[in-house]
């Protein structure tokens, strides 16, 4: 009887095939994996240690799905989504469904080699290939002492969505960044490596308490486990150039249940970003009126003809064309020396002392970021033209106003060094560009404002209009 023949049907045989490879590759090669890439990621991340300034945390290594558990079972958001069920009626299973499915979407899923290898790789060559990069800091010595076991958090205007990418490629050889990215970013497979590199996604304008807890949870969790951050205070871009009013959202999340006495330091970095040419500056000029903004089909025209058009010109052709982006880094702000001055111990504040304690905080954090904005070519010319309004100029016009005009910030303690100003070639080549963009007019070497574009000049020269 054993030794009698068992047909099968061709499919079923095929069919115990593939369920044995199955089980093979899940419970045998998966695993095995696994393990091989995590060893090789916690050597890179060893090796990255060595030479960063400021470590990768173990939070930032921790399993994503340990943080969402974390975020779902915190006693504050099982007493919100206990509030919510009893104010809306809700099922308590189904605002528990709420939660998972706002961690999953705010917990980033950071991997070291994506950062270096694949992230700072792209920061870098769309940040050099768009313009010639100036970096400065007010005070070097100051802050390569930082505390290594604090909370770094650079502090920064918001003037391009280039500035994500510019600040990764900057800041790479130091630190790795976490920031906050908005939804216009959740499409794939944009998503999934903004994801990898540390950065989460963020709902603007949320007023779901739930969705706000759970984010808060977050942003505090990071902080406190040392997690360097990027934060844009201003919360959106700046529509006319000037550095707009501080939203305090993410800084009350670091910092409501702070307590500088036992609690790791947290230390403020402000960090002003500039452009001779914002990318969405003509957008920005008319972000209310949507008729007037350009379609994603036009944009999508108009970055095919800069690729046709740059790819193969030369580097000094390029950076005639977009010029200067300008990073200065301001001394650092000593979260813990500034609460024991003013003896506030945020986690024992209540909201009506927190809030206005912490939007004067921002305040200051925002004044100490106008004070390093730098003074680049196009912000220059076009304060000039301000304040030439409607007059015509010639090239030494500009040139000796532009000159006379850096002298007076710098006299007035601008950020920028008497041996940083720029020479008078680089202030022809921005007015070339500017009259290649049509924003001014030319004619026999007279210069004047082009009527349909005076909100630009006004655009550009209101990100140095603090100093004069």
């Amino acid at each position: 009887m054993l030794d009698e023949s068992v047909s099968l049907p061709a499919w079923l045989y095929t069919l115990l095939w593939l369920a044995a490879g199955y089980a093979i590759l899940v419970s045998v090669l998966f695993p095995s994996v696994r393990w091989f890439i995590h060893r090789r990621l916690n050597r890179a991340v060893d090796r990255l240690n060595t030479s960063l300034s400021i470590k990768i945390k173990p939070f930032q290594q921790t399993k994503r799905q340990v943080l969402i558990d974390k975020l779902v079972f915190d006693p504050e958001v099982l007493a919100v989504i206990d509030e919510q069920a009893r104010v809306t009626g809700l099922p308590r299973a189904a605002l528990q469904e709420d939660v998972k499915r706002y961690a999953r979407e705010i917990v980033p899923s950071f991997n070291a080699y994506v950062y270096y290898q694949l992230g700072y790789w792209f920061a870098k060559r769309i940040s050099r290939f768009l313009y010639r990069i100036r970096v400065s800091a007010v005070n070097q010595e100051v802050l390569e002492t930082l505390d290594e076991d604090s909370t770094v958090v650079f502090i920064m205007n918001h003037r391009s969505n280039m500035d994500y990418l510019l600040i990764c490629y900057l800041a790479a050889e130091q630190v790795t960044l976490s920031y906050a990215v908005g939804e216009w970013a959740r499409v794939f497979p944009l998503e999934s490596l903004i994801r990898a590199m540390g950065a989460f996604f963020v709902r603007r304008g949320s007023q779901n308490p739930l969705y706000r807890k759970v984010l808060g949870r977050y942003v505090d969790m990071a902080t406190q486990s040392g997690v360097c951050q990027a934060v844009f205070p201003e919360g959106g871009l700046s529509r006319d150039g000037n550095v707009a009013k501080p939203k305090i959202g993410f800084l009350d999340y670091m910092l409501r249940n702070y307590d500088y006495r036992t609690d790791r330091n947290i230390t403020f970095i402000p960090v002003g970003i500039n452009y001779d040419r914002v990318i969405e500056d003509k957008n920005l000029m008319h972000w209310d009126d949507k008729s007037r903004r350009s379609s994603n089909w036009h944009t999508f025209k108009r970055t095919l003809k800069f690729l046709r058009v740059n790819l193969f010109s030369g580097s000094r052709t390029r950076w005639q064309r977009y010029g200067y982006a300008g990073v200065n880094f301001g001394i650092p702000f000593n979260m813990r020396e500034y609460c024991e001055k003013n003896a506030l111990v945020f986690k024992d504040m209540p909201l009506r002392e927190r809030i206005p304690a912490i939007t004067a905080l921002a305040e200051e954090l925002m004044e100490a970021v106008r004070y390093v904005i730098p003074v680049l070519p196009v912000p220059v010319i076009a304060s000039v033209f301000n304040i030439n309004r409607g007059e015509g100029l010639r090239s030494l016009d500009v040139i000796a106003g532009s000159d006379r005009l850096i002298d007076e910030m710098i006299a007035a303690g601008a950020a920028i060094r008497p041996d940083q100003k720029p020479r008078s070639r680089t202030i022809t080549a921005a007015l070339d560009n500017l009259v290649h963009r049509h924003i001014l007019l030319e004619e026999h070497d007279v210069y004047r404002v082009n009527p349909a574009f005076e909100c630009l000049i006004d655009y550009y020269a209101n990100s140095i209009r603090h100093w004069h």
